[in-house]
């Protein structure tokens, strides 16, 4: 497999697809082989965009599977209700590998960066997402016509303030999902009021050889 990153280097997709599909099994996250098409699908605009505009640090589409692929399929068995948003998505993360896994979910991508929102909806087209919407705009100054399900947020901001941007968009019976690598205790301690602690999971990506969490956060008193 090739692992230089230049324009024209070749790229052995079908083991980027194997490794996909080991890794979504160890998660004991269902998947299509239709859906891991397609999740190997963005991956190729991703690599390829990416070459021109920097949309993500991660430049070896072997390792794009793990930490961003892999990486968003573990938080699925936390997902709650049928409309998620994800907040400062950036390339699509973990929104479009979540929307691509359960396509019955309504998934609403929130990027204010012109050329990462004009990537998604690149990728909306190209793929056919019928059930993703992006929106160009700073979560502060959004206000959908409806509250979401599930909003979520990997790398958006520290706890309080990606609860202090975001909470609004999350309903009274919905929750917040922080995805968060170290031990996030100690930024859990001064949330916005409104807002509590549900439950924090440790989760284990496969093939990643660091520590991630999901913070469940639910509207209530503290």
């Amino acid at each position: 497999m090739a692992t230089a990153h230049r324009a024209g280097a070749s790229v052995d997709w079908q083991t980027c697809l194997d490794s996909l599909t080991r890794g979504a099994r160890a998660l004991k996250v269902r998947t299509s082989p239709e859906s891991r098409q397609a999740m190997i699908d963005y991956l190729k605009h991703l690599e390829s965009w990416n070459r021109t505009y920097n949309l993500t640090a991660v430049r070896q589409p072997a390792d794009m599977v793990v930490r961003h692929l892999l990486d968003s399929l573990a938080v699925v068995p936390y997902l709650a209700g049928q409309r998620l948003a994800d907040v400062g998505t950036g390339p699509g993360l973990p929104g479009i590998p979540i929307a691509l896994a359960r396509p019955a979910k309504a998934v609403t991508l929130v990027e204010s960066n012109r050329k990462k929102a004009a990537f998604l909806r690149h990728v909306v087209r190209a793929l056919g997402l019928d059930n993703v919407e992006v929106i160009q705009q700073r979560v502060e100054s959004w206000h959908p016509p409806a509250a979401f399900d599930t909003v979520i947020c990997r790398a958006f901001a520290a706890a309080p303030l990606a609860l202090s941007s975001l909470g609004h968009l999350c309903g009274p019976a919905g929750q917040v999902l922080l995805m968060k690598g170290r031990d996030p205790a100690p930024e859990l301690e001064e949330l916005p009021d409104g807002f509590r602690v549900a439950a924090t999971h440790e989760l284990t990506v496969p093939g990643l050889d660091a520590i991630r969490h999901v913070v469940v956060v639910e509207p209530g008193l503290l």
